[in-house]
């Protein structure tokens, strides 16, 4: 369905939930038989009629988002308000609870609910989920139920939700997903029998949309299986977390010029590489694979103050979870806990892409460097002795390693 008549749906749907009508998005076999409606929750006793009618997911994503109280929180698609008044249970008096809502008969069935309720530390917004009406950094949690699949532009929804989420926030929201691509047969007969399947993606196409956006720790885990290569499914990430003032995000060739005198100020110590110069733009990106690129920048100017990326060690499959990084950090901006930040996004990004070994090779004299890498569970296999000249002086290197635990077992 285009935009305005999906709008249209829901607002439909809303105006029978109010007049009294138990509203089903699918077929109602499907919808009580799936896990859809209400079908996930277990705490619905205190909530009204109204929120309960409405539901119109196909999870509970409040289940696994794991909030706590005090935390802000936003619900993408927030329909009669269902999960928002279960958040706002939950993150107590002290927490507060958006939800944004394109149907304007929604948002005032939602806003009836939540006042029949006594419910305060909630607010509903009118809005599309592809652009968020708050500013960046806003919430800790961004949860959604069923809503996602039925945008047209999921990766606009991603980048909004790690735009509004604060770093270390989480992403946990009940969404439709497929068994890879299905055939236009199948996807049309699981359309017709399951409506709210439509604009479902393949799981992996969902896994790489989240990796892009700067999302790590990802899991998507099926719960239901409505047939023809269908499932609802609980989808899990979470924002890279960093110091205040700071946010880690995947690196962009508009970085490149910060990227470079970065890089060039590390090598400018004598403690960094063999290298004496940086390389261009073009030499550096060569070099490097088009994933497991990350920047820490200044979350309100944007200037970058550190970064880490990734090449591969071999072209030969029996590699291909095996990778070689490089992490530095701005000289004027060091011992504030920046490359830490960096290197732990990047091993839960590495692990997420299927690496099962990160590995790097590290001046003896560079002590800062070895013992960060050693705290996040590297460790050191080897000495090249007097491997290369630098400045006329011949220098060993030590060969360092990280075997995940997770990967490749």
């Amino acid at each position: 369905m285009a935009h305005d008549e999906i709008i249209d749906h829901y607002s439909a749907l809303a105006r029978a939930a109010d007049a009294g009508w138990v509203v089903a998005d699918c077929g109602q076999d499907a919808f009580e038989q799936g896990g859809f409606g209400v079908a996930g929750y277990d705490e619905l006793g205190t909530l009204p009629e109204g929120a309960v009618r409405a539901s119109l997911g196909c999870g509970n994503p409040v289940a696994v988002a794991e909030l706590q109280r005090g935390e802000t929180v936003l619900d993408l698609g927030s329909g009669g308000g269902i999960d928002v008044l279960l958040s706002a249970r939950r993150v107590g008096p002290h927490g507060k609870v958006y939800g944004l809502d394109a149907s304007p008969d929604m948002l005032a069935l939602a806003r009836r609910n939540a006042e029949q309720a006594g419910v305060r530390n909630v607010e509903f917004l009118h809005g599309v989920i592809e652009h968020v009406p708050l500013p960046d950094h806003a919430v800790d949690v961004v949860i959604s139920n069923c809503v996602i699949n039925l945008s047209g532009d999921k990766a606009a929804v991603l980048a909004e939700a790690f735009r509004v989420l604060r770093p270390g926030g989480r992403f946990g929201v009940s969404d439709v997903v497929v068994d890879g691509e299905l055939d236009p047969v199948r996807r049309a007969a699981a359309e017709q029998r399951i409506g709210c399947v439509a604009g479902a993606l393949p799981i992996e196409e969902y896994r790489e949309l989240l990796t892009r956006t700067g999302f790590v720790g990802i899991r998507i885990t099926p719960t239901a299986d409505h047939g023809d290569g269908v499932h609802s499914a609980i989808v899990q990430a979470a924002k890279p977390a960093i110091g205040p003032g700071l946010e880690i995000r995947p690196m962009r060739d508009t970085d490149a010029a910060q990227v470079l005198a970065i890089y060039q100020a590390g090598l400018d110590t004598g403690q960094a590489s063999f290298e004496t110069t940086a390389p261009s733009w073009e030499g550096f990106t060569a070099g490097k694979l088009p994933h497991l690129r990350y920047v820490a920048a200044d979350a309100e100017t944007g200037d970058v103050v550190g970064w880490i990326a990734a090449s591969p060690v071999s072209t030969r499959p029996v590699y291909a979870g095996v990778v070689e990084h490089s992490i530095y950090v701005h000289p004027g901006c060091q011992a504030h806990g920046i490359g830490r930040a960096l290197l732990r996004a990047f091993i839960a990004a590495a692990e997420d892409c299927g690496v099962w070994t990160i590995q790097s090779g590290i001046f003896p004299e560079n002590t800062a460097s070895l013992s960060l890498h050693q705290a996040l569970g590297f460790r050191v296999v080897g000495v090249r002795e007097r491997v290369g000249r630098h400045h006329g002086v011949w220098r060993d290197v030590l060969t360092i390693e990280r075997r995940s635990t997770v990967v490749g077992r």
